[in-house]
């Protein structure tokens, strides 16, 4: 599975974590930045990682920042983006269920690296399950087209 993944300069650390971690479980990822701590601008990256999602570049996103939430609302402005912030398995785990989220957003100020490790593993286990549920989504993607 390919996996974008961006962060700020808040997050440096937790990314290149998260990079390891999944490297060793065999996904493929492409790393949009930031590379460095000098202070940087969240939705530079959440908006890299979002269009190569909403493209089909990339499967689905992971965008870390302080909370989650300056990269989860940049992201989700990117058409075809459903983005969440997560800080603890279920709500990961129900995301993509339930909502087909496609881009995981947590906060390295809020979790340490092993709670991140397993919220991204159970957000990339879960699958859509579709029926009542896609209903549901796609009245939230129609939203997208509604002045």
């Amino acid at each position: 599975m390919k996996i974008g993944i961006g962060c700020d300069h808040s997050a440096l650390d937790m990314k290149e974590e998260i990079i390891g971690h999944l490297k060793e479980k065999g996904y493929e990822i492409t790393d949009f930045g930031t590379y460095t701590k000098d202070s940087t601008d969240y939705p530079i990256y959440a908006e890299k990682v979002a269009r190569a999602v909403a493209s089909g570049e990339q499967e689905l996103g992971i965008l870390i920042c302080g909370t989650g939430m300056g990269m989860c609302l940049a992201a989700n402005k990117v058409k075809g983006i459903r983005a969440c912030v997560c800080s603890e398995p279920y709500t990961a785990k129900l995301s993509r269920l339930h909502n087909n989220a496609n881009i995981l957003c947590f906060g390295a100020r809020v979790i340490g690296p092993e709670l991140a490790k397993m919220i991204t593993d159970t957000f990339l286990e879960a699958e859509f399950e579709g029926g009542r549920h896609a209903r549901r989504v796609q009245m939230i993607m129609d939203l997208e087209g509604k002045d």
